[in-house]
């Protein structure tokens, strides 16, 4: 998928999960709400300092407007037993090297 186009979709999703307007993202990034509008239908692309602005309005770090969506869960969501379970086997593995090193 083409950046714009995650972008584009990036910025309506978190818009839409955090209830906010086109007018009331717009008026947290001090911009018209056309400018938005425009930024969503593809019409313009906003400047690395209004991408700064969108992403501190939506509450999210600015590379995540960048990310499609099957690359927003890495690493990998791992279940809590799977978790623990690698976690022990992890803390096995480096107590096996120090040992074998000391």
């Amino acid at each position: 998928m083409e950046l714009r186009t995650v972008f584009i979709e990036n910025v309506k999703k978190y818009r839409k999960e955090k209830k906010l307007s086109q007018m009331k993202l717009a008026e947290l990034c001090g911009t018209s709400t056309s400018y938005i509008g425009e930024i969503e239908i593809a019409k313009k692309f906003p400047s690395i300092e209004m991408v700064q602005k969108i992403a501190a309005a939506l509450a999210v770090s600015p590379y995540k407007l960048f990310m499609a969506e099957d690359e927003k869960e890495y690493p990998l969501p791992l279940s809590p037993e799977t978790k623990e379970a690698l976690i022990a086997l992890l803390q096995k593995n480096i107590r096996d090297t120090v040992v074998q090193f000391s």
